[in-house]
């Protein structure tokens, strides 16, 4: 209980003061940056840092495990201790500063060197007041987003070395040290050195800026990709390029054209030239790496350039020894064999000259039992799946392809990946579908769409696939109108995390479909007892014609054992005691004729529903039904409600049998009760003392 509610005011406090933005960045491990490097300038101690220990785990689980050959004689060592003048960054942070060591994360440096390409961007992850010589402390800190969030992440400067030299990333100089601390602070963040070994550019790109990643393999590229790199590039999205390595042999071999495979190159810009008055699609690109450029059609000094009016030539700045050059488009997609655009998300953009995403993001979970539904193969358990709307009004201006509609990406995300693998846990089989949202629903999203609705149609677009990626990232172009995206494993009751990210070209309403937490019990009318009824009460209840919670347990217990039709493990008492207080209406603590006589017209009721929701007979109800239970008993809840709810009355195999459905029923219906009394101004919050909450509590 206690962790329920301190997620639930964690939660509030971030939403409402923006707490987990990049301008208001979460401490990692709750060490906050400022505060440590007081401490340690008040006291003159190097600050040492006790969550990412300089110790053998911290390099690694397997190939750089304590007794591997790979981390024999490794010391950790301060860059005060074995270089005579340490700078953080530079006359700048260059490609330069970027070199990879005995570690297989080749992606992430090319992301590191993507940073380098824009100062603004580098500065929110890497704060620039860092030094070895101002206030140096031994401590060093570094921002990265992670799974919808930023956060702030403390390290000491206690780097790796071996046989005199550092492990990993490092300056060609080596006397220039901020890319091997954010080397640090991204192992920290992912639990190791060893959990960055092997991955992708887009994982990086996203996790410096986040933005939302698209992937584009060039072989099979789509027909309007040209004009949509265009449109990226005026968003400001950053945009990689690569080729493919088809053995090792082929890591930074060149192309007869002078292009280095297995490296990430930058695209810059796109634009059109008039070669005689015919016009070219150009790219220019950037090799961060080196100076080696393209040596093709368009390069530097080619011919083409020549039958180039002066005034476009001009404006293109088409020749300079930087490592950037022009290329014909369609040179480009022979070329390379993937294309990468991270779509940035507006806080990011400083320039006034592009324009902006809309940008949108929601966190959300699978539970097994109540919210881990699987694909819609499963379609006893899909519409159990969270659901969000999504409400497209306005179609794109100018539109990349020709076609009208309303543009936007959809990101699914899992959480906690390269921890998960360091654990030896496989990731999730992920992805999502989109369904059109019918009349009936239409700018609803105080709902949670069932069978009735989401299995009599078909869906109108989903994710390519489903992958055990990371993140799955899908464009689509719609219509204008209501839609609910269904994120979810491919197989049913699979539990995760997950966040949810859509950026739209236009302005588009989202939200969680959930339904708003309310109630609707009719009571039962206390009439004339029927003189049959009313003797064998006065039989059962003895001589006071009281029912206590005892008497209670043993009435009920033996009323629902000769039931064959539904299971039972029996009456707890405490449920007994539960169903005393909500109909108790003199204060006796105990029942009289006409409380249960309400009891047994109210029992009846759930009765019916229990089994009408018993679709395969088996004397029980999955929690997967049981929403729509709860929904015809009367009670609205939403996905939250109804997790803390499997996991008090459910089964190991998440059935839930009449007696713990019939103490869910009462239970919530006390609560209902008790929340409208002290509600008196109607207005959906109430306020307790201490003593009016431990009263309740315990009741």
């Amino acid at each position: 209980m206690s962790n329920v509610a301190h997620h639930l005011a964690h939660r509030k406090e971030r939403e409402e003061e923006g707490i987990g933005s990049n301008a208001k960045a979460i401490p990692f491990n709750q060490q906050d940056f400022s505060t440590l490097r007081e401490r340690c300038l008040r006291t003159r101690t190097l600050f040492c840092d006790p969550t990412f220990p300089a110790e053998a785990k911290s390099l690694g689980y397997n190939e750089l495990s304590r007794y591997s050959p790979k981390t024999r004689g490794v010391e950790w060592k301060r860059p005060t201790e074995f270089c005579t003048n340490p700078q953080f960054i530079a006359e700048g942070a260059r490609r330069t500063d970027i070199c990879q060591g005995a570690l297989g994360d080749c992606w992430l440096l090319a992301a590191i060197a993507s940073l380098t390409l824009d100062n603004d961007i580098l500065a929110r992850v890497v704060p620039q007041e860092q030094s070895f010589q101002d206030d140096y402390a031994g401590i060093f800190h570094f921002q990265f987003w992670q799974y919808g969030e930023w956060v702030d992440v403390v390290i000491d400067d206690r780097l790796p070395v071996r046989d005199g030299e550092l492990m990993f990333v490092h300056s060609a100089e080596g006397s220039e040290f901020w890319s091997a601390l954010l080397e640090k602070a991204y192992a920290k963040v992912n639990g190791c050195y060893e959990s960055l070994t092997g991955g992708s550019t887009i994982e990086g790109f996203e996790d410096f800026t986040g933005g939302i990643a698209e992937a584009y393999d060039l072989a099979r590229a789509p027909p309007h990709l040209y004009k949509l790199m265009k449109r990226a590039l005026g968003l400001g999205s950053l945009l990689g390029c690569s080729i493919d390595i088809s053995n090792v042999y082929d890591t930074e071999a060149k192309t007869a054209m002078n292009l280095v495979k297995g490296h990430a190159y930058s695209v810059t810009a796109a634009e059109e030239v008039h070669m005689y008055g015919r016009p070219v699609e150009l790219v220019r690109i950037r090799n961060p790496w080196g100076q080696v450029e393209w040596s093709g059609a368009w390069s530097d000094n080619s011919s083409e350039w020549d039958s180039v009016r002066p005034e476009e030539k001009s404006k293109l700045d088409h020749c300079a020894e930087d490592g950037e050059f022009w290329m014909a488009y369609t040179d480009f997609i022979r070329q390379f064999t993937r294309l990468e655009i991270c779509n940035l998300t507006p806080d990011a953009l400083t320039s006034d000259e592009v324009r902006r995403w809309n940008h949108y993001q929601y966190d959300g979970t699978w539970r097994v039992g109540s919210t881990a539904g699987g694909c819609r193969n499963n379609a006893a358990t899909f519409c159990s799946n969270p659901q969000f709307s999504i409400r497209l009004e306005e179609e794109d201006d100018d539109p990349h392809d020709g076609e009208d509609g309303c543009t936007f990406l959809v990101g699914l995300m899992q959480k906690d990946t390269r921890r998960e693998k360091m654990f030896g846990r496989d990731l999730n089989t992920i992805g999502f579908a989109i369904y059109q949202v019918c009349a009936h629903y239409k700018g609803r999203s105080n709902i949670h769409l069932g069978p009735d609705v989401l299995l009599r149609q078909r869906a109108v677009a989903m994710s390519h696939t489903f992958s055990n990626l990371r993140e799955m990232c899908d464009r689509f172009k719609l219509p204008p109108g209501d839609y609910v995206i269904i994120p979810s494993t491919f197989d049913p009751h699979k539990k995760g995390s997950f966040v949810l990210r859509v950026f739209s070209e236009k302005h588009a309403a989202t939200s969680p479909m959930e339904e708003d937490i309310d109630v609707e019990v009719e009571e039962p009318e206390i009439a004339d007892v029927d003189p049959h009824f009313k003797q064998l009460f006065l039989k059962i209840a003895g001589n006071d014609s009281e029912i206590s919670a005892f008497e209670l347990q043993q009435i009920l217990n033996k009323v629902i054992s000769k039931r064959t039709d539904v299971k039972t493990d029996g009456f707890a008492l405490e449920t007994c005691r539960h169903i005393i207080s909500l109909l108790d209406r003199d204060g006796t603590t105990k029942l009289g004729l006409a409380e249960f006589h309400a009891l047994w017209v109210k029992t009846q009721k759930y009765l019916d529903i229990f089994q009408s929701h018993d679709k395969d007979n088996s004397g029980t109800i999955s929690s997967h039904e049981l929403r729509g239970a709860l929904t015809e008993a009367g009670f609205k809840l939403n996905s939250e409600v109804l997790q803390v709810i499997v996991q008090h009355y459910a089964n190991a195999q998440f059935a839930i049998d009449f007696d713990c459905f019939m103490g869910c029923l009462i239970r919530l219906e006390m609560l209902f009760k008790m929340f409208k009394t002290l509600d008196k101004k109607s207005s959906g919050k109430i306020e307790l003392d201490m003593f009016q909450w431990l009263c309740l509590a315990m009741h």
